[in-house]
């Protein structure tokens, strides 16, 4: 499935278009390459997304076309989420 796609349906972007600009944007690794929107996804990929002051780490755990908001966490889990905190120098 297609890495926009992807992040759509699994809720963690509202908008597919939304998800396919942090992509072109090159704000998302997969096991550790620079994806592009159109970038595949497989059950078992590692996807860092880098986005305003959060990076959020997951892993793909199931791949559907459509999936209901209930089922939709169940396409990935969460391995880390950290906030970036500006380096000020003070």
């Amino acid at each position: 499935m297609r890495l926009d796609k992807f992040l759509k349906v699994s809720r963690l972007f509202k908008r597919r278009v939304v998800a396919k600009d942090i992509a072109a944007n090159e704000r998302v690794f997969i096991n550790d390459h620079m994806a592009k929107p159109a970038s595949e996804v497989k059950a078992g990929d590692r996807i860092k997304i880098v986005y305003g002051n959060k990076v959020l780490v997951i892993r793909a755990l199931l791949i559907a076309d459509l999936t209901k908001k209930a089922d939709a966490e169940k396409m990935y889990e969460i391995l880390e989420e950290t906030k970036n905190t500006p380096d000020l120098g003070i």
